[in-house]
């Protein structure tokens, strides 16, 4: 089933603004829903509205609240959140950062006390399109096991890297984990058994069950290296950011808490080196050129993947399961239109 992004855009925002979010602001949140749907993570899509517009009600997102941050240093920021939306907080970090950056060449932001980012990839990839250096990491719950362990105790603890290089910029985004938390919700959610390797239940058995996963552990990426990255992510966010650890972070996935996760922006001018922005480009398309395992399948770029699935995306339209068509369906029936719903669903 797909539906346009006009439409799901036009409804979030509204959904949004009903709750005293600014206009400005609830459109940068949808942006990077909608974004993440196009791009094919529906893990970091619309299924997460109805969680935050619940988190809003009850007063556990501040809707209005920007950040406040205070420079402890030169090029360092601390932030704390106030409890406001995530993309947010983030995005305004890298406005005020931004204006540090002809003298410093590098500013890092420490935020705490703000609700879920999203995808990465946003931010990231704004960075380099404003011809910087982007690098972000975030904090989760406790949702990975160790590596040689059974029991969730560390974050999935994501890090993108966004380095411009001409038209297409450089755009890495990836959890520490196997998958993300969201991944298996998203396969919850439609009914669809998880791969086997992706992670355990609540006794530490494999299972492919994404409701016994939800109350497991999920595996880290390429054992030791996942888990040892993901590790020093955990570390380094809370050294800087004053965040709490895994076993103690709440407020990402559910509606009962206040978010005390943290996160990390680090943006770097790459003016302030000696390298060369098309030198990077032309190295990026060497790769794209270069032999494939598979001739039908060209050697792709990080980001590359992600612009292509958007490009299509835009053109038919944006996929929701059932169960959340439904749910969006029944937040605007009751709020805005009474019992009448302009929304069609159509199964491919």
């Amino acid at each position: 089933m797909r539906l346009p992004p006009s439409r799901l855009r036009n409804l979030s925002v509204a959904l949004l603004e009903k709750r005293g979010v600014p206009a400005d602001s609830a459109r940068l949140q949808v942006d990077l829903l909608l974004e993440a749907e196009l791009r094919g993570l529906p893990s970091h899509g619309l299924q997460r509205l109805p969680l935050l517009l619940t988190r809003l009600d009850k007063g556990l997102a501040n809707p209005t609240t920007r950040g406040n941050g205070i420079w402890r240093r030169d090029s360092f920021l601390s932030v704390d959140g106030e409890r406001g939306l995530g993309p947010v907080v983030m995005m305004n970090a890298l406005r005020v950062m931004q204006r540090t950056l002809k003298e410093t060449g590098l500013a890092i932001a420490a935020i705490r006390n703000a609700n879920h980012l999203g995808m990465l990839a946003y931010y990231a990839e704004a960075a380099a399109r404003d011809g910087l250096i982007g690098i972000v990491m975030s904090t989760s719950e406790a949702l990975v096991h160790p590596f040689g362990g059974t029991q969730a105790m560390v974050g999935t603890n994501p890090v993108a890297i966004g380095i411009p290089a001409g038209d297409r910029p450089f755009v890495l985004d990836l959890a520490t984990s196997i998958v993300s938390m969201g991944k298996i919700n998203n396969h919850a959610m439609r009914g669809l058994a998880i791969p086997a390797g992706w992670a355990v239940d609540r006794d530490g058995r494999a299972t492919t069950d994404p409701h016994a996963a939800q109350a497991g552990a999920i595996a880290p990426f390429g054992d030791a290296k996942g888990y040892g990255l993901g590790l020093a992510i955990e570390l380094l966010v809370a050294a800087l950011a004053g965040s709490n650890l895994a076993p103690d972070v709440h407020g990402t996935l559910d509606d009962i808490h206040p978010a005390n996760k943290g996160d990390l922006l680090i943006l770097i001018d790459p003016s302030a080196g000696t390298g060369s922005t098309p030198e990077l480009a032309a190295y990026l398309d060497r790769l794209r050129l270069s032999r494939p395992l598979d001739p039908a399948q060209p050697v792709a770029i990080p980001g590359d993947g992600a612009r292509a699935r958007r490009a299509a995306a835009a053109e038919t339209g944006i996929e929701l399961p059932r169960p959340l068509f439904d749910q969006l369906t029944a937040l605007e029936v009751a709020e805005f239109i009474g019992g009448h719903t302009e929304w069609t669903y159509s199964a491919h």
